[in-house]
Formats: C-alpha cells, structure tokens, sequence
C-alpha cells in the first residue's frame, strides 16, 4: 500500500477520535436510524462536543480553527464504517463555507457558533422536482417586497430537510435571468410559510434525513441575502469542487472498505473443496479491483493537496467524481457477487453499501454533468489544436 503522506500525526490522534465516535456513538444504532429514516438530534451535539461539527470554521466563529483534512478525515470514516445516516459533512463542509466565504459579520456570528455546537442544523436548498443539476432553471422565486424577500416554490431530494434549523435557499431573484437571477437566502425553517413535506423513501442512504420542502409566501428579511442579490450561481460555482471532491473521497472509502470485508469472507467461505478465495477468478478481480482503487486513492490525495492550497479547479474536481463513483459502482457490484446470497440481505454491510454508492452517481452533479464540464474544458483545446 502506497504510504499516505498529507495527514500529521495531529490528523492521525484526531482519525482516533473519530473512529471511536463511530463506533461507539453511530454503529450500534445505525440500523434503528435506517427504520426511521433520520439520525437523532443528540448525536449532532455529541459530535459538536468532540469537535467534530465545521472544524475549520474560524475558533472566532466557533469553530476548531482546523483545516480541510480534518473534514476529510471524517468523510473517511463515516464512509469507511457504511455510517451514512450522520451528514455532518454536508452541514459542515458545504454549508457552512458559503457562511465562511461569503456571510455579513452579523450573519456568521448568528450561525456558525450554533452550527458548531450541533444546535443548528443546516440544509442546502438547490435541487427541484423539475430538474436537479440545472441550477439556472429553478423556479422557486423571491421577489423583494420593502425590506422584505417573499418566497414561493419548492425543493426536493433536500438532506436535512426534517432536521434542517437553518436552510440556504437558493433561488430566482429575477425569474427572466438565468445564472445571473439566482440569489443565496438564509431561511429560518421556523418562518409562517414554510412547510416540511414527506421524508422520502430511497433505495439506499435510509438512515439520511431526505425530504421536500415547500415555501408558500414565506417572508425573510433582506438582510439574509447572502452576498449579493444575482450572485448566487457564481457562489455556488466557487464551492462546488469542494463538493465534489468530499464524493469522490466518500467513495474511494467506501470501495477500500468493500474489498477489505470481501477480502475476508472469501478467505473463510469454502467452496466445492476449497476457500472461494483459492479460485483464481476471486483472486484476479480483487486485484483488478484493488488496483484501481489505489490508483484513484492517489488521485483523490492530490485533489486533496491541490483543494489546501486553492489550486483544484472545476473541470479536476468534475474528474474526480465521475471516476471515483462511477468506480465504487463496479467495486460494489463486483464484491456483492462474492458474497452470493448473502450479498443481497441487508443484514450484510455490503448490501448496504451497494445501495448507497448508487446515489453517489448523482448527488453533487450527475456523472451525464461531469462529463460535460470534462468536455465543455477539453473541446477548446481541440479546436485550437485542428
């Protein structure tokens, strides 16, 4: 295994303390959350009292004051450990850097030090029943009354959206604009005229708070735009690699942790006179896939390492998620079907995890996306080139 050289031994102490948390505060009751299709509010403040809530929000803010490797050392792990219910990363690490980045003074100091201390909850309100990757043609609109925005519309495919305190809508300002009518609002999920609506039943991710959401004349003070009024689909441009590099380290997690329990069921199950990981048809598909993973675990590092220092651009980020997911899809597939029958009851870990990886091809961009933001870069240069 290549040594892994971007984590300190201050990152290894705090990957401990995350791997306990899992395993004692998450795994026993995860099964209990899938049925209720939610995580309890308690857990959030467990973690917040570990440190592991927005850790590198500025200390100023509430926050560790740490940096992008801490999150993606949680990421790992709850990856790791098939622990999907607890969604402290989309709170955390795509959230509340919109706050961080783009946030009056009066408006982080209002949330971040909640949301660090797991007493607010927050959701990203992008995705609607009409279309999901096409942000410049939402229809949820707020039209500016006085000193007031009024909100009507609707969201779904919303994580979050039962727990969520804090919501970061984003919407059409100017309904006859495209990227440029779309505003970041902060909604109180607590204002008249917001509605939760069914939490919603999916194939996979059970344990995640999923719902949609419904805004009907809701009002929110102007002060809670976010920026400025029409830049909100340059905000989220800014923040999406962040996004899609959390997936693709969720992913190349979860395939690591996929063939190590395959790995260790083929080596006991015996099959007509020997171990099924004796036939070399076992042995040569986990090596294929072993060495694929490897492979795009070097990648994912480097994203990491390029993500610290500001440098990974868009058309990198988009790379690595299509890869990486669509990659953990043939991981999951391929590992299932060592485990024959077994493979297919949801007792087993990996039957979860092949359900789960299934979103992963979708949330944050589908992979038919990625491969248009890979195109739309490359296509100039073969222009150029003829």
């Amino acid at each position: 295994m290549i040594p892994r050289t971007i984590f300190t031994s201050e990152h290894e102490a705090f990957r401990d303390t995350v791997r306990r948390f899992v395993a004692e505060q998450v795994m026993p009751h995860h099964a209990q959350w899938e049925q209720a299709g939610q995580v309890p509010r308690s857990l959030w403040r467990q973690a917040a009292a570990l440190g592991l809530l927005c850790c590198n929000v500025p200390e100023v803010y509430g926050g560790m004051g740490g940096d992008f490797l801490h999150s993606a050392i949680l990421v790992e792990e709850f990856a790791r450990a098939g622990a999907t219910g607890p969604t402290f990363y989309l709170h955390s690490d795509i959230v509340a850097p919109y706050l961080v980045e783009f946030g009056s003074e009066a408006q982080k100091r209002r949330w971040l030090p909640k949301m660090a201390a797991g007493e607010a909850i927050g959701a990203l309100g992008m995705s609607e029943p009409s279309g999901g990757s096409d942000v410049q043609a939402m229809r949820t609109q707020a039209v500016r009354d006085g000193d007031d925005y009024v909100i009507n519309g609707q969201k779904v495919f919303i994580t979050n959206g039962h727990s969520a305190d804090l919501l970061l809508l984003a919407c059409k300002t100017d309904p006859k604009a495209r990227a440029k009518g779309v505003s970041l609002i902060l909604v109180e999920t607590d204002r008249p005229g917001f509605t939760r609506g069914r939490r919603l039943e999916k194939i996979g991710c059970k344990a995640q708070d999923t719902a949609e959401l419904f805004f009907s004349d809701l009002r929110v003070p102007a002060e809670n735009l976010l920026g400025g009024e029409g830049n909100g689909f340059a905000m989220l441009m800014t923040q999406l690699a962040q996004e899609r590099l959390i997936q693709g380290i969720r992913a190349i997690a979860s395939s690591e942790a996929a063939i190590a329990w395959t790995v260790d069921y083929v080596a006991g199950r015996d099959m007509f006179g020997q171990k099924l990981g004796d036939f070399q048809n076992t042995r040569f598909q986990l090596a294929e896939l072993h060495a694929e993973v490897l492979a795009q675990r070097v990648f994912v590092d480097r994203c990491i390492e390029l993500h610290m220092t500001g440098a990974l651009d868009a058309t990198d980020a988009a790379a690595l998620k299509l890869t990486t997911t669509e990659l953990q899809g043939r991981v999951m597939d391929r590992c299932l079907q060592f485990f024959g029958g077994w493979g297919y009851m949801w007792e087993y870990p990996i039957a979860r995890a092949f359900a789960d990886a299934r979103m992963c091809r979708i949330g944050g961009g589908t992979a038919e996306v990625m491969k248009q933001i890979i195109g739309n870069a490359l296509l100039p240069k073969a222009r150029r080139a003829g």
